[in-house]
């Protein structure tokens, strides 16, 4: 930020949950906006978005509104990023799109701050026109697993995930609130009724048994973190939390660790807060995570079966690190580049 400018700013899909949620974290990490643009379906147009305690109405996206953009977030679904991000892109805008329309195509950067950040840039270290915000459950695992990767090499990680219904925006908050008081639908916003329930199904199965919130996990870490010979069994599971999602990983290492260096290790690495006191009872919880940026881990033990093996228990508030402060966290590594 210390070009001292300021740049237009564009949010697709600003009255969703998240949309609202990126609003929010310019607003309170400073990001130097001269202007922002808040756009939606017609359904949303005219409605206000308060940034900087001033209103702005929201508009439709159109090829004419994206002209003299400069970074545009997008959080409208991936039909809509599909249509839109090209041509805020060929009018100038760096793109930022939290849907999963562009995560695996190979020309589009995927990417965690904290974990590969040198991929924002091509090879003449411009930033790319268009760039990925991965799965909210990918985030907040790569985050822990980036520099235990680094140190200790990681052979295979089996991750079961504990995950809010505002993983499915307002609609799965409203479903959950609406089965709490009685309400049962015709048909279940989670598949199945969430209330006082887990349900293990995200996304639509596919042929080899998982689901595409499974194998997003597999995918997208691959790619971040760059091997491909990473193994991953992922299981997602729907809770009924209002925000934070929970995993807990069983992570294999090539070589053997100790506790303690493994300890300093995450304490000391970007974007990661370790509560870990079982005595105390200490350790995250969705309820800690909520409105915080970090990723917080805990639950740090030895396989008790496996030497060269880790359990961790991590929690994230996946509508701010797992979407909009990532997203608003790439935007900050852009700011001089533009």
């Amino acid at each position: 930020m210390s070009n001292n400018r300021a740049y237009r700013v564009a949010i697709l899909g600003a009255t969703g949950l998240v949309g609202r949620t990126m609003a929010t974290i310019l607003e309170e990490r400073g990001f130097p906006v001269s202007e922002l643009i808040p756009l939606a379906s017609e359904r949303s147009r005219g409605q206000e978005v308060i940034f900087n305690g001033k209103p702005y109405v929201t508009q439709v996206p159109s090829r004419e509104v994206f002209k003299g953009v400069d970074i545009a977030l997008f959080s409208a679904g991936a039909s809509a990023s599909r249509e839109w991000a090209p041509v805020a892109a060929a009018e100038g805008a760096v793109v930022i799109d939290n849907s999963s329309a562009f995560r695996m195509d190979p020309d589009v950067p995927l990417v965690v701050p904290e974990v590969n950040p040198e991929a924002l840039f091509d090879k003449d270290g411009q930033p790319e026109k268009i760039i990925a915000n991965p799965n909210c459950s990918t985030i907040q695992m790569v985050v822990a697993l980036k520099p235990l990767h680094d140190r200790y090499r990681i052979r295979r990680v089996v991750v079961s995930t504990y995950q809010s219904v505002t993983g499915k925006g307002k609609a799965g908050r409203d479903a959950l609130e609406d089965e709490l008081s009685g309400k049962i639908p015709e048909k279940f916003t989670h598949v199945h009724q969430i209330a006082y329930n887990a349900v293990p199904h995200i996304d639509v199965f596919l042929d080899n048994g998982y689901t595409k919130e499974e194998m997003k996990m597999v995918n997208e870490t691959r790619k971040i973190m760059g091997d491909e010979g990473l193994s991953i069994s992922p299981t997602t599971v729907r809770i009924p939390v209002y925000g934070g999602h929970g995993e807990s990983l069983n992570v294999e290492f090539e070589e053997d660790f100790d506790i303690d260096e493994l300890r300093s290790l995450l304490t000391s690495s970007p974007g990661i807060i370790v509560q870990d006191d079982p005595g105390s009872n200490l350790y995250p919880m969705p309820l800690s995570s909520y409105e915080k940026d970090e990723v917080f881990i805990g639950r740090i033990r030895r396989d008790y079966w496996n030497p060269r093996t880790l359990n961790l228990w991590i929690v994230a508030d996946n509508l701010r690190k797992g979407a909009a402060t990532n997203a608003v966290q790439i935007a900050e590594r852009l700011l001089g580049r533009l």
